[in-house]
């Protein structure tokens, strides 16, 4: 079914074999694969009449949503690529990917697109940007103007497994934005190979929380592998509701697959341990953790509660997605991130290139459904992908039975609650600041959030600016969860500051 299929075939097909089973939940909303297929054939059709042709960047700036799901794939049954952003970056961040991507239009919510209008005219490339929770009021266009104009007849544009289905921006600084290309092709077998590894079938009801469909894990090892089954997608708001609210959801939904970051499962556990398990969580057969490296004393807890093993996942956006998995039934090794799935090879190599043997560390690459390349950035492409292999820059081990270990990273990067964090963003935005003279920001282990983000400042001569002051210009000029948690000012340079002071005496609010 998936050899030769792009993503629109898969919903098509979905909808043609499943047409009037629940394809997706959300905020008491049901909408079947029949209202979902026909939901993206408007919208595609809508933008083929706009002016969209095939290979133009569309860029994605909302929450999970069931808009969210529609306008992903009217996106790529158009011809077109999807580009998805964080919903919380600043226009500073959106402008540097802007200006690599260069879409034709933005699709997103309002409370995301109202504090970026005035900006987003100083774009000349971007010539339609669409609000999907509001009437447009002369401002946007409207998508439930242009789905209730639009016909859901098939559009006729020629894809194939080739063709890019996705840029994403995930894994590089926003300084310098690298992002990802992902084919039609790849996001298929990936999904088909999640799919076949989580054992999904058309009776599983997975549940989406906390882990954003903005993000390829969220996208494709859960979203496109259910689309792929015939599975059922519960969307749980995370904005304002606690863990209880995600528990009493898998009680109401019979869910019975929970993927999401350490964090969440950390998050489940505390919970669990100070007021109990109050909600069914019979129907559960998978808990997933990825993202984000998983302690070994967090899976251990979290089966003591639940009764359910909580396995550990490795991959990359460059990977499309996840490239290992524990067994099922939890039988693997403690600290291990699994096995290759079938369809990843798994190799460990030192700096030279040489693939090292079992037991010693060195660099992870991994060869399958992986990236182009980066768009519009050779040099960094050929800088990761080599003889059909991909770099990921992660350290890491297998033993002779192949399960991979990870043990660091040869890149510069801080993970909050699965958040990919670069240093050099923060550090930019701090050394714009007036008053500072150097900067360096570097990440605090945390078990709850796995890392935190702590910076240390020298100011120029003679200037002043307090810790609040610092925090207050970063938050304009970068998301929120970038922002420093707590700024330690020093007389001298700022590298040697960081390795004389311990962790605990900087960071002891943390």
């Amino acid at each position: 079914m998936v050899k030769g299929m792009n993503l629109s075939a898969m919903l098509q097909a979905a909808a043609r074999e499943h047409g009037g089973k629940t394809a997706i939940v959300c905020r008491g909303r049901r909408l079947t694969y029949a209202e979902l297929d026909a939901g993206a054939g408007r919208l595609a059709s809508a933008l083929v009449r706009m002016g969209i042709r095939k290979g133009d960047r569309l860029a994605l700036l909302m929450e999970n949503s069931p808009e969210f799901v529609m306008a992903f794939f009217g996106i790529v049954r158009a011809g077109g690529i999807a580009v998805p952003l964080h919903p919380r970056y600043k226009i500073d961040e959106i402008a540097s990917i802007f200006g690599s991507a260069r879409p034709r239009a933005l699709i997103g919510e309002d409370v995301f697109l109202k504090p970026i209008s005035s900006a987003l005219t100083g774009f000349d490339y971007l010539e339609h940007v669409i609000t999907v929770d509001g009437d447009g009021g002369g401002q946007f266009l409207s998508f439930e103007d242009m789905l209730g104009q639009s016909t859901p007849g098939r559009v006729k544009v020629a894809l194939s497994p080739d063709d890019l289905a996705v840029i994403h921006y995930t894994s590089a600084p926003t300084t310098s934005p690298r992002g990802s290309m992902l084919s039609h092709g790849v996001n298929c077998a990936e999904a088909a190979i999640s799919a076949e590894g989580f054992r999904l079938t058309e009776k599983d009801v997975a549940m989406l929380y906390a882990l954003p469909l903005y993000h390829q894990f969220g996208l494709a090892s859960l979203l496109l592998a259910a689309m792929l089954r015939a599975a059922t997608v519960v969307m749980v708001p995370g904005t304002g509701l606690s863990i209880g609210s995600l528990l009493e959801a898998i009680e109401k939904e019979r869910g019975t697959i929970l993927l999401g970051v350490p964090y969440i499962f950390s998050l489940a556990i505390k919970l669990a341990e100070s007021e109990g398990i109050r909600s069914d969580l019979s129907s559960l057969r998978i808990c997933g953790s990825a993202g984000a490296p998983l302690m070994v004393n967090t899976a251990h807890r979290f089966r003591q509660r639940f009764g359910l093993p909580l396995l550990d996942l490795w991959g990359l956006t460059e990977a499309v997605s996840h490239v290992t998995c524990q067994p099922l039934d939890g039988s693997g090794p403690p600290g291990a991130s699994g096995k290759a799935l079938p369809g990843w090879e798994i190799r460990i190599v030192a700096d030279d290139g040489r693939e090292l043997p079992p037991g010693r560390d060195g660099e992870i690459v991994v060869r399958g459904p992986i990236m182009k390349g980066y768009y519009r950035n050779p040099e960094a492409t050929a800088a990761v992908l080599k003889n059909g292999w991909l770099y990921t820059g992660d350290i890491g081990r297998m033993d002779r039975e192949g399960y991979l270990y990870i043990t660091g990273r040869k890149k510069s990067m801080i993970i909050l609650k699965g958040q990919n964090i670069y240093p050099v963003d923060i550090e930019s935005v701090l050394r714009a600041h007036p008053a500072v003279a150097e900067a360096l920001v570097l990440g605090i282990p945390d078990e709850l959030r796995g890392e935190i983000v702590g910076a240390v400042v020298r100011l120029k001569p003679g200037a002043q600016v307090t810790e609040q002051g610092l925090r207050h210009f970063c938050q304009e000029h970068m998301a929120d969860f970038k922002v420093p948690r707590q700024v330690i000012f020093t007389n001298g340079p700022v590298r040697e500051a960081a390795a004389s002071i311990s962790v605990e005496g900087i960071f002891n609010r943390f």
